[in-house]
């Protein structure tokens, strides 16, 4: 009887250990980190004309990846000073990619009411979850990541930027 006790609480705890394991892995993001950039990469999305481009042509440039939409007041009262910056840092290998969480229309027709400087895509309701995989597990827009020519992700900004804050993080590019 008490031989039966103990191989029951060592199956048990076999069996608890197994379902410890499976549910940390199953918890685990989708996406590891070093994988997100090479990931958003990879993927062709529409621009603000509606042609779908390849965002591979940005692979070894330092990014700052801003994710916006038409209807986020804060989105939209930072492109302005984002588009300035672009202008500065144009020679640096610093490029600005904005990437809206809207449907390729509404992204079309704000890039014709507002001058940019930097391209903008539509990312559609997908660009959500590209945002959790860059560590925006509150799903919070604008959502900002800066990544390094090595496809390192060095820095994330959750809400309007600081653009001094900006700037300064930049200049360890």
């Amino acid at each position: 009887m008490k031989r039966n006790i103990l191989l029951y609480a060592a199956i048990a705890i076999l069996f608890g250990a197994i379902g410890i394991y499976f549910g940390i892995k199953r918890l685990a993001p989708i996406t590891p980190k070093d994988v997100v950039v090479t990931h958003l990469l990879a993927q062709s999305m529409a621009n603000a004309q509606g042609q779908s481009e390849s965002l591979a042509q940005w692979k070894g440039k330092h990014l700052v990846v801003n994710f916006w939409a038409t209807w986020c007041a804060p989105c939209v009262q930072e492109m302005p000073e984002l588009s300035a910056l672009q202008t500065e840092v144009a020679n640096k290998n610093i490029q600005i990619l904005g990437i809206g969480i809207d449907s390729p229309a509404n992204i079309a027709e704000f890039s014709s009411k507002f001058k940019i400087s930097y391209p903008l895509y539509s990312a559609g309701m997908s660009g959500t979850k590209l945002t959790k995989q860059f560590g925006n597990q509150a799903g919070g827009l604008p959502f900002t990541v800066l990544v390094g020519s090595d496809g390192q992700i060095k820095k994330t900004y959750l809400g309007r930027l600081k653009l001094e804050e900006l700037r300064k993080d930049l200049l360890s590019f």
